[in-house]
């Protein structure tokens, strides 16, 4: 079984990655664009739906290919959630990653188990990967200890579970630092 779609939530370019920021030697808008475009890159050839309220992420999106859900929602959470709802007559299956992820090949190729899978960052708390079945009633978590509440949600559901702490896709930018992590976490 394979996702039918993947998920990528992408805030404007021009405001991501704040932690980044920091290091005045760092283009982060740029980062974050080559970031994007190579994790939907990794997805091939499962479809790609960006998920952003930045219609210059919008156009971004659709000339790499992927489709685009445009939204005007408060919060990532929320976003989500109404894209993962209205996806849910066209998708079975969706796995959510976000765009920042170092070393994403191999995304495509990627197989969920039944239930529930979670991938988390390399400090074990955060969500890196979510592949779950469409139309649930399933509640998003992320931010901070996302992995460990996207694994209650779950069970709250009655899924089985599966949560992988290692490999190339628990790493993500998020601070000056990530730059600098193997991925073997070295």
């Amino acid at each position: 079984m394979s996702p039918d779609a993947f998920l990528i939530p992408l805030k404007a370019f021009d405001r991501a990655k704040e932690r980044l920021r920091a290091n005045p030697a760092i283009d982060v808008p740029a980062l974050a664009a080559r970031l994007a475009a190579a994790v939907v890159h990794s997805c091939a050839p499962v479809p790609v739906v960006i998920v952003t309220e930045s219609t210059d992420v919008a156009d971004f999106a659709e000339e790499i290919g992927a489709q685009v859900w445009l939204s005007d929602a408060r919060d990532l959470n929320e976003a989500l959630q109404r894209a993962y709802t209205a996806l849910a007559e066209r998708f079975a299956h969706v796995c959510i990653v976000p765009g920042d992820l170092r070393h994403p090949d191999g995304l495509g190729a990627f197989k969920p188990t039944d239930g529930v899978t979670i991938v988390t960052d390399h400090h074990g708390t955060g969500t890196n990967l979510l592949a779950l079945p469409s139309g649930l009633d399933f509640h998003f978590h992320f931010g901070s200890d996302s992995a460990q509440l996207h694994r209650l949600e779950a069970e709250r559901l009655g899924l089985v579970v599966h949560v992988t702490t290692q490999g190339p896709w628990t790493l993500d930018i998020d601070q000056p630092e990530d730059l600098e992590i193997s991925p073997d976490g070295i």
